[in-house]
């Protein structure tokens, strides 16, 4: 597990800054706009987003993703296109991991998924929108998955199966999704397509791309924008994993024994990476990235769903729905950071809070030890539970924290439990810690590590020592929402006030 500030520092529960940081998957400029893979038209100039009314290309046909290149045309959406982009984003994570447990290739079997996006596109217009959408994407990528077989001369045995199946549908049409997915249970594909998404083979910036692509059906611009990073290395990214998962031919399934733990911790560190991203973006102008947080959160209860006897996947439910319910109260109407001591508690979503506090319940009846997730929500079930700022039960934070460093030593785990320490026992405790770490190599370059002792320092009337850190704070850090912040409270600490925490 990689700790960073958006891992622990303030987020859950422990910071002035509430530096962790929300609606509808945010389509950029909210036009609706939608994005496809296809023959390169340079013509057409590139969006961004969802979808919006488009008219597919003749000939646009998803071929192997070495041979094709995604762009987007965005013009006014229709009922229709709105109707096919609330499918693919239902439906497209269930298509690609039934295609994959049929075609055994991660590439190829997104490269049909589009293919029948395109049909969907080119044909619902007119025809309109079937009666089961799911099962008319299926039955159309299957089609495709069958001259693939033929192209390549591979899987004669499944060609002839699938070939069978096809006959069967023409003459009785699919009942359902499910069948459509030759009757296995769709719950068992999509947590396999998870498995192999976050696999350990592939880097960590390669499995938050495939997953946001796979599972969440996010585009590349959109994934580009999210993280703010140029298409072209996202798409690289996507391309590159493909080829590593074909190339050491990892298995499309559940893993077992002792490798079940470890690659389940490799998918819940791809959600945890992708919430926080969204909750305390590391650069750019906006404060926070409501998408990122709510896809995160939808593939953690569906995660949850799958497995429902793992605590520590109740444990980042519960901390994601938690920490998401501050998202509001979090920014102001300029977009400005709102520290947790200054939010509006009426404000944080109480249904958010009740979910999270319902799978911490889960998570703490299902296991005997409790894992980093659920210390980290039961960190921030305190914030949840005090309802003035003052009544926050931050001696119990503080002891959360030392539970925490002991079960997954870190010195970003130190610098949370030295806020939380600095608020429970004053902030000359709080400072002992904080600079007990101040030659720890991996901090050299963090930013909340000059903050917090800048923190600490000026609760403590060292307003000049505290400017000064605060400063370097400013200076470490990406985010500009974030940097002016710091810069104010530089300006009060030089006018001889004390910056609100």
């Amino acid at each position: 597990m990689l700790f960073s500030a958006s891992s622990y520092l303030y987020p859950y529960g422990a910071g002035w800054l509430d530096a962790l940081p929300s609606g509808r998957r945010g389509d950029g400029d909210g036009t609706g706009r939608w994005a496809i893979c296809a023959p390169v038209d340079r013509s057409v100039p590139a969006g961004a987003g969802p979808i919006g009314a488009w008219s597919a290309p003749r000939g646009a046909s998803a071929v192997r993703t070495g041979a094709r290149q995604c762009f987007s045309r965005a013009v006014t959406a229709t009922p229709t296109h709105r109707t096919i982009d609330a499918v693919w984003r239902i439906e497209s994570a269930r298509l690609i991991a039934g295609l994959v447990r049929l075609v055994r290739d991660v590439g190829l079997a997104e490269d049909l998924a589009q293919d029948a996006l395109v049909a969907a596109l080119e044909q619902w217009p007119s025809s309109g929108v079937p009666d089961n959408p799911g099962a008319w994407l299926m039955s159309v990528a299957k089609r495709r998955a069958i001259d693939a077989i033929r192209r390549e001369k591979v899987l004669e045995r499944k060609h002839e199966q699938l070939g069978r199946e096809l006959e069967i549908e023409r003459g009785t049409g699919v009942a359902d999704f499910d069948a459509a997915v030759d009757g296995a249970e769709v719950g068992d594909d999509l947590l396999r397509l998870m498995f192999i998404a976050c696999h350990p083979v592939l880097s960590t910036e390669a499995r938050v791309a495939l997953t946001l692509r796979l599972l969440g059906g996010l585009t590349t611009p959109e994934i580009a924008r999210a993280f703010l990073i140029p298409e072209p290395t996202v798409a690289q990214r996507i391309v590159r994993a493909k080829r590593t998962l074909a190339d050491k031919r990892v298995p499309f399934e559940v893993p077992g024994g002792d490798e079940r733990a470890a690659r389940l911790s490799s998918v819940l560190e791809v959600l945890y990476l992708i919430f926080n991203e969204g909750y305390s973006a590391t650069a750019g102008d906006d404060w926070v990235r409501p998408a990122l947080c709510e896809e995160a959160m939808r593939l953690g209860r569906v995660l949850a769903e799958l497995t429902p006897r793992e605590p520590e996947v109740h444990g980042l439910v519960a901390l994601m729905e938690i920490q998401a319910s501050r998202l509001r109260a979090r920014v102001g109407p300029s977009g400005e950071p709102v520290l947790l001591l200054d939010q509006d508690r009426g404000a944080w979503d109480q249904l958010l809070i009740r979910r999270g506090l319902a799978a911490l319940e889960r998570a703490e009846a299902i296991g005997d030890a409790r894992g980093r997730y659920v210390l980290q929500a039961a960190i921030a079930a305190c914030h949840a539970r005090a309802r003035t700022a003052e009544q926050t039960d931050w001696p119990r934070i503080a002891e959360l924290y030392r539970e925490l460093s002991e079960l997954v030593p870190s010195p970003v785990v130190e610098l949370n439990r030295a806020v939380a320490v600095g608020m429970a026992y004053g902030p000359a405790a709080g400072l002992e810690l904080v600079d007990a770490l101040a030659a720890e190599p991996s901090l050299k370059e963090y930013h909340l590590l000059p903050s917090v002792r800048g923190d600490l320092l000026a609760s403590l009337g060292r307003l000049d020592e505290a400017g000064t850190e605060l400063a370097r704070a400013a200076s470490l850090t990406r985010n500009n929402r974030e940097r002016e912040l710091l810069l104010r409270r530089v300006e009060d600490c030089a006018r001889g006030r004390v910056p609100t925490r």
